[in-house]
């Protein structure tokens, strides 16, 4: 186990004064936050250090972590607003009297996403103060176990001494470093809320979620849009779904590069586009120009200059903590120093769960308790042109874990009412309900395609944490008519073979 030195060595050595605390948390985003203030109010002494690093680019915001300022709240917003076009345009079909080519605005959307974001930072702030949580806008390093230096932007230190540091510092956007150009002239997800000027014709680089909400918001804006997509579009997600939500993206306009990789960005001016090289699988090559040129091909955790491989905290070859206690996956290799969010391995990379996981840690260190983050049957959205929703098994995991024949998947194609009057294509909009073939049926993973994707499966994922059966689905009522009732008439299997595409109520 770790000792940490006298503190009364470590401020001489080091010409700070100490602060004594019950608990120091490195990184002031959605867990962290959680975390301290939770602790807080159950009495503890608590400090919480955050400080943002520019982005290559030289963006920088404030208090709140990515989820707030360059991740959830403003993708969704943007996101809304590319919906808000679609329906104006269908509005026609309704009655209403809207004129063609409604021009958009980037500036005032821009200008709205980024004065909401500062009110949370402010909020943030005004919320650690009513809860006692003393704030630092420093950046912390772990001198020892107990140990915590905080150093401003002006090269102020001060040193916390803490019975318990929770690191919960998150990941920021990976370039490729192989690629000439790519630190010099490409944007990421760190960038593309606090743009100024429109982005303009825009290659994003990746297949994750980031990469492919990004396009599709973009598209809806009436941007020029292009996806360059290397292998596999959303990893880890179910495959047949996200082929939809692929194509569902191509169909409204936006571009996909399949099977290829930038081997090369070139500027000759600020006031010129990038020219863009890439290779396809095929050996091929290819160019072309782009305004903007945004990477999202994966995050790295935010771990290394932060002093946990020094004090012993054992880490994995990317930086993601290991989780060294078999029934409390937030404790590391260090006793009194826990982990928690993004930058846990394995674990999932959700806002949600890092504020639960931190409320709970919080419960565990100042009120006895030993409940534990579970991290299973976790609920997730993919914010795309067509959303995506989904809770527990994918399919290529339930046919892994329990074989072919030891399941049952019931699956439709269905059309939202609010598509007939506009015609607008439905043949994505799709759902799958995956199941134990023996009884009773309990279901192991549920898949929605469509609008409000998100909205309908947050409740469906409550009955699934509660033991859900397919019985008890089927025998549910629905609301009619929404698309949410869908997911309670589904009975076509798609070992039957029969058509799985509804006609009617």
């Amino acid at each position: 186990m770790e000792t940490s030195l006298p503190q009364s060595f470590v401020a001489d050595q080091l010409g700070a004064s100490t602060e004594e605390y019950d608990l120091v948390v490195i990184g002031g985003g959605s867990g962290g936050l959680a975390c301290s203030k939770e602790a807080s109010s159950l009495g503890a002494r608590v400090a919480v250090l955050d400080f943002v690093d520019p982005s290559p680019r030289g963006t920088k915001w404030g208090l709140g972590g990515t989820c707030v300022n360059v991740g959830c709240i403003p993708k969704k917003l943007m996101h809304h607003a590319a919906l808000s076009g679609e329906s104006m345009r269908g509005a026609a079909h309704y009655g209403w009297k809207v004129p063609p080519d409604v021009p958009h605005s980037w500036g005032v959307l821009a200008d709205a996403v980024q004065n909401h974001v500062r009110s949370l930072n402010w909020g943030h702030r005004v919320q650690l103060k009513d809860k006692n949580v003393e704030y630092f806008n420093a950046k912390g390093f772990l001198v020892d176990p107990n140990t915590v230096k905080a150093t401003t932007a002006k090269g102020k230190e001060t040193l916390l001494h803490a019975k318990n540091v929770v690191v919960a510092t998150g990941m920021r956007p990976s370039y490729p470093t192989e690629v000439p150009g790519a630190m010099e002239y490409a944007i990421s997800s760190d960038d593309i809320f606090w743009m100024k000027k429109p982005p303009g014709k825009t290659l994003v680089v990746g297949a994750s979620y980031v990469a492919l909400e990004t396009a599709s918001f973009l598209t809806g804006l009436g941007y020029d849009a292009t996806a360059m997509v290397r292998s596999i579009p959303l990893r880890g997600f179910d495959q047949q779904m996200a082929e939809h939500v692929l194509s569902h993206m191509q169909e409204h306009g936006t571009k996909i590069l399949h099977q290829c990789v930038p081997s090369a960005i070139h500027s000759t001016d600020s006031n010129s586009p990038l020219r863009v090289e890439w290779l396809a699988a095929d050996g091929s090559k290819a160019e072309d120009s782009f305004d903007t040129v945004m990477m999202a091909i994966g995050r790295t955790p935010e771990t290394h200059s932060i002093g946990l491989k020094e004090i012993g905290v054992q880490m994995d070859a990317q930086g993601f903590v290991v989780g060294t206690h078999h029934e409390e996956a937030e404790r590391t290799s260090v006793e009194n120093v826990f982990a928690i969010g993004d930058i846990l391995q394995g674990r999932q990379e959700l806002t949600p769960v890092a504020i639960r996981a931190g409320k709970l840690l919080a419960h565990r260190l100042f009120n006895q308790s030993n409940v534990q983050m579970d991290y299973h049957l976790v609920p997730t959205t993919v914010f795309t042109s067509i959303e995506y929703s989904c809770v527990g098994l994918s399919e290529e995991e339930a046919e892994a874990s329990l074989g072919c024949d030891a399941i049952e998947i019931y699956h439709a194609y269905y059309k939202p009412l609010e598509y007939v009057i506009p015609q607008k294509d439905a043949q994505h909009c799709y759902l799958k309900v995956i199941t134990q073939r023996d009884q009773p049926q309990r279901v192991l993973g549920m898949h929605l395609l469509g609008p409000n994707a998100g909205e309908v499966l947050q409740g469906f994922a409550v009955a699934l944490r509660a033991g859900l059966t397919y019985e008890t689905l089927s025998s549910t009522v629905g609301i009619h008519p929404t698309s949410a009732e869908e997911m309670v008439k589904v009975h076509i299997s798609k070992r039957s073979g029969l058509d799985p595409t509804v006609t009617g109520c």
